[in-house]
């Protein structure tokens, strides 16, 4: 039976230029995480804010139903 390959083991075993690429691609995303966390504590509630002003404007019935295929 051959052993299953780790993630890092099948990223160690591609060309250098693609482990760069993926390395930037991880990277990229976790500065993206670290903005969204650091955006949403800076203003916890204006998220809770946003979503009783949207819920308010449902129930007094000033919304409109999305349709995909006018977007």
């Amino acid at each position: 039976m051959k052993p299953t390959m780790t993630a890092i083991a099948r990223l160690q075993a591609l060309p250098e230029s693609e482990q760069d690429a993926i390395a930037a691609m991880i990277l990229e995303e976790i500065e993206d995480d670290r903005h969204w966390d650091e955006s949403f504590s800076q203003s916890p509630d204006i998220l809770a804010k946003l979503a009783a002003s949207a819920m308010a404007e449902y129930h007094a019935g000033q919304t409109q139903e999305l349709d995909p295929e006018t977007l």
